[in-house]
């Protein structure tokens, strides 16, 4: 059960902004992905030194699966080796 909470703790939000920078041009649609709108401003902020936001929007994203986890064996990509093609030995 451990391992869900995990999960649930590293889901992931992109937010949206439409900012105004500190020269008074605006921006639209900058998309960030963070755990936390807190997370989200921070990072925008840290681009976009001394802006004002217009507006924000969030939408929830699916976890990935990761291909190596090991949680899910069904989902780990295979390794093929590669073969030899006729005629070129």
């Amino acid at each position: 059960m451990q391992n869900n909470a995990v999960v649930h703790e590293s889901a992931m939000v992109r937010y949206g902004f439409n900012i105004r920078t500190k020269t008074g041009q605006r921006v639209d649609n900058i998309q960030i992905m963070a755990a936390t709108l807190g997370d989200a401003e921070r990072r925008l902020r840290q681009m976009y030194q001394h802006c004002e936001i217009i507006e924000h929007r969030e939408q929830s994203v699916p976890r990935r699966v990761d291909a190596a986890d090991l949680h899910y064996p069904a989902t780990r990509a295979r390794i093929v080796s590669p073969r030899v093609k006729i005629g070129t030995q």
